[in-house]
């Protein structure tokens, strides 16, 4: 949803500009001594606190504690994000270390999505999660449906190939009948038995409603979870600098981070997450907060971009960090790798394996 920001001033802007970049920077709440003083804004402290405390009435600021500076809200990120943030400038340094980490076999696509992960995440100094598409082929060779109760049953499914089960356990927000679960079972094994995500149409849809004729909501219910389903058995997500988010106070708190890394190495929720992301998109995905999928990761933000090898998506990559990451060095990263890979494939020479240097951590 576009959001309209014409509510704001160009003071306004670039006061909120000022604390969402300290607040960036420092982590601190930002009071306007400090916008005074060190970010340069030609304002009265009176005049600064006025705006602040207007900004803070619409949303795009939050104040931690009575006595205290501000903070960005979600809203004000978003804003940031939208209309404020400049154009990180890559020193002829750091374009040169990217190229080296991209190095690869023309051939190696999982090498690629390796080196992408390896260097966002070594020059961001935030968590990078790499992910391959799934494969067209995979399908499901055996559906069953299991009665529970008038508003919930267990879809179980048996992919073909690798035997692998996954069970999703679906409650309709409407009652159903052990008959209608019985008979579900026979229609998907009937309609959808070796049938691939690409080849799941809209008249296969419209064929299972109308075999389950008393109940054919249903039917949409269960197709979107054995999208997911196909998505989680066909994807594959790997991570790296996991232990980077240590660095941020916004995950110091033990329950949370164990959240966290449970939800990394569960994995399934992140493929939830950009699951409905369109493949063939090339613009970049910016969740903020509460915007993401992944309830944990309600004070984290995802910048997510699809990768393509030769105009082709091969897979894509995800920066994960605190609210407040620098957006400006995130956004300019992730594009640049996204370019830098498009043009590998003009390059048809076998190129050295890749280096990685972290570089220095930031406070």
């Amino acid at each position: 949803m576009e959001l309209d920001y014409a509510e704001l001033s160009e003071r306004k802007r670039s006061i909120l500009k000022a604390i969402i970049e300290a607040h960036i920077k420092n982590g601190e709440p930002v009071g306007s001594k400090y916008l005074t003083q060190e970010a340069n804004i030609q304002y009265s402290s009176a005049t600064i606190r006025n705006e602040m405390a207007e900004l803070e009435e619409l949303g795009y600021l939050e104040q931690p504690h009575t006595s205290a500076g501000r903070i960005p809200s979600e809203l004000g990120y978003r804003f940031y994000v939208d209309t404020l943030v400049h154009q990180y400038d890559m020193t002829s340094k750091e374009a040169e270390d990217l190229n080296k980490m991209l190095s690869v076999k023309m051939s190696e696509i999982d090498k690629i999505l390796e080196n992408a992960r390896k260097a966002a995440s070594a020059m961001t100094n935030y968590t990078a999660v790499s992910l391959r598409p799934r494969p067209s082929s995979i399908t499901i060779r055996r559906y069953e449906a299991m009665y529970l109760d008038p508003h919930s049953f267990i879809l179980v499914m048996v992919a073909s190939g690798s035997d692998a089960v996954k069970t999703k356990n679906i409650k309709p927000h409407f009652e159903i009948t052990k008959a209608v679960i019985d008979k579900l079972s026979l229609v998907l094994n009937e309609v959808l038995s070796g049938v691939s995500i690409d080849d799941i149409n809209i008249s296969l849809i419209m064929k299972m409603e109308q075999s389950l004729s008393e109940c054919p909501e249903i039917i949409g219910i269960v197709v979107k979870s054995i999208y997911e389903t196909m998505n989680e058995l066909g994807s594959e997500v790997r991570v790296e600098g996991l232990n980077r988010l240590l660095q941020y106070p916004e995950y110091k708190n033990l329950d949370r981070l164990q959240q966290m890394i449970s939800t990394f190495e569960d994995k399934s929720d992140i493929i939830k997450a950009v699951s409905t992301i369109d493949q063939s998109d090339d613009e970049t995905k910016v969740f903020i907060g509460s915007e993401n999928m992944v309830k944990i990761m309600d004070n984290s933000t995802l910048i997510y971009k699809n990768l393509k090898l030769g105009g082709k998506t091969i897979g894509a990559i995800a920066i994960i960090g605190p609210c407040r990451m620098d957006y400006s060095k995130v956004l300019a990263t992730i594009d640049k790798l996204s370019a830098e890979i498009n043009n590998l494939s003009e390059i048809p020479t076998m190129l050295p394996q890749a280096e990685f240097h972290d570089k220095e951590k930031r406070s």
